[in-house]
């Protein structure tokens, strides 16, 4: 089972556990129970509204099931997330072996993660005919470590082809930029279990070291994955959508269940997420050499242009 995210987006709401089930209340007048969604079929919860509150006991079960229990601000952008401390019953092995994990395995690693990104956003570029040669071209020269910040020049270059010349990667505004913030921390939640269910630590990374961010190792496995919500924000944009609306926010989470292709077949996003944070174990334990990484291109996609 693949799982569902589960956005609490109404205000004034609480949420409750009650017989294997999350429960959602109304909190003023009778408190109504507007719905209910069994904890086994949760994959993250996004609480994404004012006045949310809920019980320490569903905290607690989610926790017990790996599902994420996000935190988001007004402008849609997580601040917050709550994770289980014991994800998997090899963890302690594995967290040993991550800590070994030498500086030169690191950065080929990183090299590896941003070259599969520059390939994704050169792929997304072409499905609306814009020129990819150069992403692809930077793709090409990315070293080890990416000492020459590649993944950031293909961002300047990037931006501008998807969204316009006067577009701005900016997390605190509105319209364009939260529906890029909603549809990645979307992404966020889904990695985040994917790794702690992988039985590595989440604040342990490969590259990102903001001190204050616990979730560098999230942040870096996501990369490669980020294009996928570009492509979805561009399709809503070209359908007159710029705002986080129930519309978009329904797309921006189906992107995580589209089918991609992979080495190993066909999978969905979220597959490919939990694939790629067991790739990294196995080349922590000295089992694989690379990490298992996804196509940019669907199966939709792939069978159109094959016919």
């Amino acid at each position: 089972m693949l799982g569902r995210i589960v956005e609490v987006a109404d205000d004034n709401r609480y949420l409750s556990l009650h017989r294997g089930f999350m429960v959602v209340l109304a909190t003023d007048g009778e408190r109504e129970q507007l719905g209910k969604v069994p904890l086994d079929d949760i994959a993250a919860v996004i609480g994404n509204a004012y006045g949310l509150s809920y019980s320490n006991n569903l905290l607690v079960a989610l926790a017990e099931r790996g599902a994420p229990f996000v935190l988001c601000a007004a402008n849609h952008n997580a601040v917050g997330m709550l994770l289980p401390i014991d994800g998997n019953y090899h963890q302690a092995k594995r967290f040993d072996a991550q800590l070994g994990a030498k500086r030169p395995l690191q950065k080929r690693l990183w090299a590896q993660l941003v070259r599969s990104k520059l390939l994704a956003q050169a792929s997304v570029l072409e499905t609306f005919d814009s020129p990819s040669a150069a992403l692809t071209r930077l793709a090409s020269k990315v070293r080890s470590g990416d000492a020459e910040n590649l993944e950031a020049q293909g961002a300047r270059y990037y931006w501008p082809l998807l969204f316009g010349a006067a577009f701005k990667r900016d997390q605190g505004a509105a319209g364009l930029n939260s529906l890029l913030n909603y549809g990645y921390t979307v992404f966020r939640a889904a990695m985040a279990r994917a790794v702690v269910s992988a039985g590595l630590h989440p604040t342990l990374g490969l590259h990102h070291s903001n001190e204050g961010n616990p979730m560098r190792l999230v942040d870096d496995l996501i990369e490669p994955f980020r294009p996928r919500v570009d492509l979805c924000v561009r399709r809503l944009l070209d359908s007159g959508c710029d705002e986080v609306v129930p519309e978009s926010k329904r797309a921006l989470v189906q992107a995580l269940y589209e089918d991609v292709a992979t080495v190993t077949g066909v999978s969905p996003v979220t597959v490919c997420m939990q694939r790629l944070a067991q790739s990294l174990v196995q080349i922590y334990l000295g089992e694989r050499a690379e990490l298992e990484l996804p196509s940019m291109q669907s199966v939709a996609e792939r069978s159109a242009a094959a016919g």
